[in-house]
């Protein structure tokens, strides 16, 4: 496999980000007619990842005749990390993303999108926001969660799990920021990459973290150590103040009360994932109210025994689900 990937920085929404690019070979690029008619793949990524956790997909797409995209965005890796907590707000990010697309692809040009975790919750945002840059979509992980009056995000995770479920921890500035720091980077980034569990993270102060963590087979020494180097020189700050606007970011959306997503999307899980187990999830997605939410939703795809990082865990097949929807279009 061919991972060497191309780098470059986009001056975007008054930051400068990083992007990670994987381009067909030449002869790929003649398959799909040339260099200006290759389709674009933009992938989102989550917490507590980089681009990086996109590199199978990138070079299996790329492969396939596919313009792949993978930024680091705003807060993580080698992305500016503005200083102010409420400057990452999905308001911000989505920002950042046009920006992005107007520079690197093309203004008024669409993209096909692929995001996991926090990179889901973004493109479902970039989707309602802004539906006319978007071919269509494959999300995974997180469900659209239509605005709601009465679901504060932040108090409604406390009622379900408590002060000690991660979200609810990361909400004070600058206190799991310490908290990692004397665990220490690797061990706390170990923490949350290998999580496989079906339930909650829960993070009570004053945690052991003294249990070794068992790197799964998905996972090796090097996309390990890839992780720490942009953590050690970064920190967590950024990418946790995303949950720190979660609140802000529900009463700056208010204006989209009953919106739906109208963009073609395939939507992929895995049935140990701990988004799965959020209360009400499992019937949002059985009883059609997600389907009634986003109406060109296409499919839903509930991977067995698969985890959280489902596109790292079952590459080959996530890659296979995303050139299988995006050959349709």
């Amino acid at each position: 496999m061919d991972l060497s990937f191309d780098h470059s920085f986009v001056k975007v929404n008054g930051i400068t980000m990083h992007i990670a690019e994987k381009n067909p070979s030449v002869a790929e690029n003649c398959a799909f007619g040339g260099v200006l008619n290759r389709p674009v793949i933009l992938f989102l990524h989550g917490f507590p990842e980089l681009w990086y956790t996109w590199r199978h997909q990138m070079v299996t797409l790329s492969s396939l005749g596919y313009r792949t995209i993978a930024p680091d965005l705003r807060g993580y890796g080698d992305t500016d990390s503005p200083e102010s907590v409420e400057a990452y707000t999905s308001l911000h990010v989505v920002g950042d993303l046009i920006g992005l697309i107007d520079a690197v692809v093309g203004e008024k040009e669409k993209v096909f999108v692929v995001g996991h975790d926090w990179g889901a919750i973004i493109a479902w945002h970039l989707c309602l926001l802004r539906p006319d840059r978007v071919k269509a979509l494959v999300n995974m992980s997180v469900v659209f969660d239509p605005w709601n009056p009465k679901r504060k995000p932040i108090s409604t995770y406390r009622s379900f799990y408590g002060d000690d479920y991660y979200i609810c921890r990361f909400q004070e500035y600058g206190e799991i920021e310490e908290e990692f720091a004397k665990v220490g980077t690797e061990r706390a980034l170990l923490e949350l990459l290998t999580y496989r569990k079906p339930g909650p993270v829960l993070l009570p102060k004053g945690k052991s973290y003294d249990v070794p963590v068992l790197l799964p087979s998905w996972l090796t020494d090097y996309d390990v150590k890839y992780y720490v180097s942009k953590y050690q020189k970064n920190g967590f700050t950024g990418p946790v103040n995303y949950y720190r606007n979660m609140d802000r970011t529900w009463e700056l959306m208010g204006s989209l009360s009953g919106a739906q997503v109208k963009v073609p999307v395939k939507f992929i899980i895995g049935d140990q994932d701990l988004t799965y187990h959020i209360p009400g999830t499992k019937k949002y997605i059985e009883e059609g109210r997600f389907k009634s939410h986003v109406p060109l939703l296409d499919e839903v795809v509930v991977m067995k025994g698969v985890g959280h990082f489902l596109h790292e865990e079952r590459p080959d097949e996530i890659s296979k689900h995303i050139n299988d929807y995006f050959l349709t279009f």
